[in-house]
């Protein structure tokens, strides 16, 4: 564990970073300080006007494009529009909303946080050079992948427990992408993070006034974006071993370091198998 903080970026001169969601919140601090470092960033975003307004508070160079993970046709055309890329920071997310489907009919927080970000992932592989960072959360404690109902079709819908299944699929996504990694002897690396508990605006658009008033009491006591991206930088910046999984040390607040990860989050059973669904689904592949 270290007192780094985004202060010690080293320079990101020359190279190349995708964030997605990076309109507010923590997507927004990490476009902003590798923008700052040096680097071009790309920030990909399903509303353009927002993430253009956000680009204006950014200082570098800074390029905006459209990007829906809840319409893999969105996606598929944002990665046609990147020739290189170096570090592709998967941070788009949504946190225990109402029941919904994606474009492509699948449950808005597993589509969202997982299969959208699995797709562009896949379709980006070829050209990136050094690493992908997926943004997890603590409440993947909460979560169990239901293999043969992972879109919720079949079972009550719960929002708190479809937003865990989504932050442990982005887990066990990572742990699987690095094993096929070092299968080729690929350089690129995947590694994960979590915020701790940041009070940003993906709390607010979550379900039933029980948790809203929970959300507005634990936003009280929250550390900030700049807090929370802190790991997500920590990871796509610092020596790290694959499939490392960084965040504070006492899991809300503390140093940056790396994580511990729930016994679910290490199984590499379902880790395959939840990768051969998501190709199936959304219709990609490991394309090194």
């Amino acid at each position: 564990m270290t007192d780094w903080t985004a202060a010690d970026l080293p320079s990101f001169a020359g190279r190349t970073v995708i964030v997605t969601g990076a309109n507010s919140g923590l997507g927004e601090v990490t476009a902003r300080e590798l923008a700052r470092v040096g680097a071009t960033v790309i920030v990909a975003v399903r509303n353009v006007e927002k993430g253009r307004a956000a680009a204006a508070g950014m200082r570098g160079e800074v390029d905006v494009r459209k990007l829906d993970l809840q319409d893999l046709s969105s996606v598929r055309a944002f990665a046609d529009s990147v020739e290189s890329v170096d570090v592709l920071v998967n941070n788009a997310g949504i946190m225990a909303v109402p029941y919904a489907q994606t474009v492509d009919g699948f449950e808005s927080q597993i589509g969202t946080n997982h299969l959208g970000h699995f797709a562009l992932t896949n379709l980006l592989l070829p050209k990136i050079t050094d690493r992908v960072v997926t943004v997890s959360s603590m409440l993947h404690l909460m979560g169990k992948i239901s293999l043969k109902d992972l879109n919720w079709k079949a079972r009550p819908y719960s929002a708190w427990l479809a937003y865990g299944q989504s932050k442990l699929a982005n887990l066990l996504f990572t742990s699987e992408l690095q094993r096929r990694l070092d299968a080729v002897d690929s350089a690129v690396a995947a590694v994960s993070a979590h915020p701790g508990y940041s009070a940003t605006n993906l709390q607010g658009h979550s379900e039933g006034r029980i948790s809203g008033a929970l959300l507005s009491l634990g936003n009280k006591l929250a550390t900030d974006a700049d807090f929370g991206a802190r790991q997500t930088l920590f990871a796509a910046s610092q020596v790290l071993p694959g499939d490392a999984f960084v965040g504070p040390k006492f899991g809300m607040a503390g140093p940056t370091g790396l994580s511990t990860r729930s016994p679910l989050a290490r199984n590499a059973r379902t880790a395959r198998a939840l990768w051969d669904l998501s190709e199936q689904l959304t219709g990609t592949k490991f394309s090194i």
